[in-house]
């Protein structure tokens, strides 16, 4: 049986102290640093079928061809109403602010399965670089809306 024994003063006592809260604080800070499972990742969206095969999956039923194609130059920096338009997006999990200054594609879709409206619905689809970066279901007139084409819980 082998005994070590060993005398402290209190200053090495007082030090042992400060070094072990020093790795705890270490330890707990390097635990919070974990990264979070990834998100996934957005599809590639190149073919009107894999569109219609995305909005299908976020519950929309849409006509098999667009209403509208629309291709644009999103502006360097992003001003209203791209800067209104972008906070619903990020409530959605997209996200404009990496598209700025390059080429994006609207394709907006007929919506047939909107609960009591069965026309004048729309789905707007923003693709950059063959990945939706923007959405949103829309009715234009009286009663009109814009809400987001993901369905969220707030």
């Amino acid at each position: 049986m082998l005994i070590w024994t060993a005398k402290f003063s209190r200053k090495k006592a007082v030090a042992a102290v400060i070094v072990m809260g020093i790795v705890m604080v270490a330890l707990i800070f390097l635990v919070g640093q974990v990264p979070e499972e990834p998100e996934t990742p957005l599809p590639k969206l190149t073919t009107n079928e894999e569109r219609v095969a995305y909005l299908q999956s976020l519950g929309w039923m849409v006509e098999t061809e667009p209403i509208e194609t629309l291709q644009f130059l999103l502006p360097a920096k992003l001003e209203e109403p791209y800067h209104s338009y972008n906070e619903l997006q990020l409530k959605q999990g997209f996200d404009l602010n990496g598209c700025c200054g390059k080429q994006v594609a609207r394709y907006t879709y007929g919506v047939t399965n909107y609960p009591e409206q069965a026309e004048g619905v729309q789905a707007n689809l923003y693709i950059c670089e063959d990945i939706p970066v923007a959405g949103d279901i829309c009715s234009s007139g009286i009663n009109g809306f814009q809400l987001p084409l993901i369905h969220t819980e707030e």
